[in-house]
This record gives structure tokens, C-alpha cells and sequence, in this order.
């Protein structure tokens, strides 16, 4: 208290003061500074304490942020969808589908995530029946393609694309439905 009363009283520090200043603090030379205000603390490192070592779980959350998944995880879900098959409907989101059957040509547009039908077009149609001399030969491929084309632009469907199916060419009479929907301005992406 003394201490208190000589710091706050003078700047100047007698001697006398000084050795009860230094009485009080434990016979340590203390100065009046603002470092010195705070009380001095001694730390051992035994006191401190480690936290505990995190166990090696599976299911931890930590190891679970992983992007690719292992052959073993795949085994166990085989049914889930990759991220190209997740986000593959919304970058490319309308589908062409042609089939070819032994009497008619089919084709279809839609809408992938809503399974809208945007345009059809087939052979099967009452006045393309009763005009095209063949409902599957080259022209009425061309006639498919240009309909398509045609509807699909009605739609404001500019942009399609189309999947192949297994072991399936790009060749003949879809070819040529694919090239007739191209040279309409429809972009294949």
C-alpha cells in the first residue's frame, strides 16, 4: 500500500522506497512501468496438459471428406451415380432419342430433369404416312431430322444432345437424322 501511495505521489523514488518495494515483491527490483503491473507467473511444463490422441476411426467425419472413393466403398454402394451421372442432366439438359423400327422412324426431344417431351417427330404420323412412298428409307430419315429441327426451334430449344447407345455407330440412317437436324441450325453439345 505504501508502494501505492509513493507512485502515485512523485516521480521521484527515494531509496527507502525503494527497499519497500522491494520487500513487498519478494526481494525483486520492480520499476513503476505498465509491464510491471502485471503479476509475475511461472509456468512448468508438466502443468500443461497435451489433448488427447484422436483414435483412428472409419467413420470419423474427418475422413469422410474425401473426393474419391475407394475400391472398398464402391463394393459396398455399387448403385451410386458418379459425379458426371449426377450433374450430367443439368449441363446438357435436353436428350434427343431416335429409334428405328422395322416399319416407322421415331424421334423425340425431352427434357431430361423434367421428362417434358419437348418435340416429336415419326413416320407413324397420319400425314407422313399417307405421303412418304418408304417410312424408313434415307428421305423420310431427312424429313425426321428436318421436323425435329423444326419443332425444337418452335420450343426455343436451340442447343440438344445426344447419347449413343451401347455399341451403337453413328452411321447410316441415324447419321443421316443427326446431319438433317445440324444443317437445321440446332447445335449438338
Amino acid at each position: 500500500m505504501a508502494a501505492c501511495i509513493i507512485s502515485s505521489s512523485s516521480s521521484h523514488i527515494s531509496p527507502e522506497s525503494t527497499r519497500l518495494i522491494r520487500s513487498t515483491r519478494s526481494d525483486k527490483l520492480t520499476s513503476l512501468s505498465w509491464a510491471s503491473s502485471f503479476p509475475a507467473i511461472s509456468i512448468s511444463i508438466s502443468s500443461i496438459t497435451r489433448p488427447p490422441t484422436p483414435t483412428n476411426r472409419k467413420d470419423s467425419f474427418i475422413q469422410a471428406a474425401w473426393t474419391r472413393r475407394s475400391r472398398g466403398e464402391l463394393d459396398k454402394r455399387p448403385n451410386r451415380k458418379s459425379w458426371k451421372q449426377r450433374t450430367d442432366m443439368y449441363m446438357r439438359p435436353f436428350l434427343l432419342n431416335v429409334f428405328f423400327s422395322k416399319k416407322f422412324i421415331h424421334a423425340k426431344v425431352m427434357h431430361r430433369s423434367t421428362s417434358k417431351v419437348i418435340s416429336v417427330a415419326t413416320t407413324n404420323a397420319k400425314d407422313l404416312r399417307n405421303t412418304l412412298p418408304s417410312l424408313t428409307d434415307h428421305n423420310a430419315c431427312r424429313i425426321i431430322g428436318e421436323l425435329i429441327a423444326e419443332r425444337s426451334k418452335d420450343a426455343d430449344v436451340y442447343a440438344m444432345s445426344y447419347e449413343p447407345r451401347k455399341g451403337e455407330r453413328i452411321e447410316g440412317k441415324l447419321g443421316i437424322v443427326l446431319d438433317t437436324i445440324k444443317e437445321n441450325g440446332i447445335i449438338f453439345v
